[in-house]
């Protein structure tokens, strides 16, 4: 799915970052994606970046809320579902066991913003597209290749989202004794659900290709960023995980030719 003009309901659609520093979150992601940019006002006269590969548009960085700033709250990957219509998925949301936390707003011309939230926690977007479709080119490098929620909560969050989005549901048994489920559309899988661990928070992980997953991870260390996963011993080519010098934390996957 290299290039795509628009997105169904339920499917992964898009994903941005908030962060304390869009300046230099640009250089930092630049680095380990080749991302060009172009910078553009928000509402209160600060400004974001729309992150473009080979001129197509895969991803935004914006500036943190005041209130994620006056917190020193850690910069966030949000992950984004397509919605028909955004508000019919938040009236839902509440009858679905989960929480309706914010919107449907309008986004100037672009399309139709919303927040929700499934049993045990992990904001959710949700997108219903006008303009902006959502990124234009999936699962290939510099571009959103997957995302995972981790949960407390698996089996409902599962439901939650089924009742939503109409999902389909594949288990994968686990070694520990759990299952790592798959969110699918049409038979093609759009998304992951996985148990948290002990202590973790619930939320959603981003995964991002690149064309070589340690020069990748190299490239986000000399940068200033953290390896949390490494590629290498019997595995070289599974997903590693990074955090930005503001605490983003993305995975990375080795994606394309």
């Amino acid at each position: 799915m290299p290039h795509v003009e628009q997105y169904r309901h339920g499917e992964l659609c898009w994903a941005d970052l908030q962060t304390p520093d869009v300046a230099a979150a640009k250089d930092f992601y630049g680095s380990i994606f080749g991302w060009t940019y172009r910078d553009l006002p928000t509402p209160d006269g600060r400004s974001y970046a729309q992150a473009f590969v080979d001129g197509k548009l895969v991803a935004v960085i914006a500036p943190q809320n005041p209130g994620q700033l006056a917190a020193r709250a850690p910069a966030q990957w949000n992950v984004y579902f397509a919605a028909a219509d955004a508000a019919s998925v938040v009236q839902e949301a509440p009858f679905a066991g989960g929480t309706a936390e914010f919107g449907p707003e309008e986004v100037g011309d672009t399309g139709t913003l919303a927040f929700v939230a499934p049993p045990g926690g992990g904001t959710t977007g949700v997108w219903q597209a006008a303009t902006h479709r959502g990124t234009a080119l999936f699962n290939e490098p510099g571009a959103l290749v997957w995302a995972e929620l981790s949960t407390p909560e698996p089996q409902a969050a599962v439901g939650f989202f089924q009742q939503l989005f109409g999902h389909e549901v594949t288990e994968y048994p686990q070694d520990d004794g759990g299952s790592y489920s798959t969110l699918m559309l049409d038979g093609t899988e759009v998304a992951g659900v996985v148990p948290a661990g002990e202590g973790e928070a619930p939320g959603w992980q981003a995964y991002f290709g690149v064309t070589a997953l340690g020069a990748a991870v190299r490239a986000a260390v000399e940068a200033g960023g953290e390896a949390l996963v490494e590629p290498g011993g019997d595995f070289p080519q599974a997903p590693a995980t990074i955090r930005d010098p503001w605490g983003g934390i993305l995975s990375l996957v080795q994606a394309g030719t």
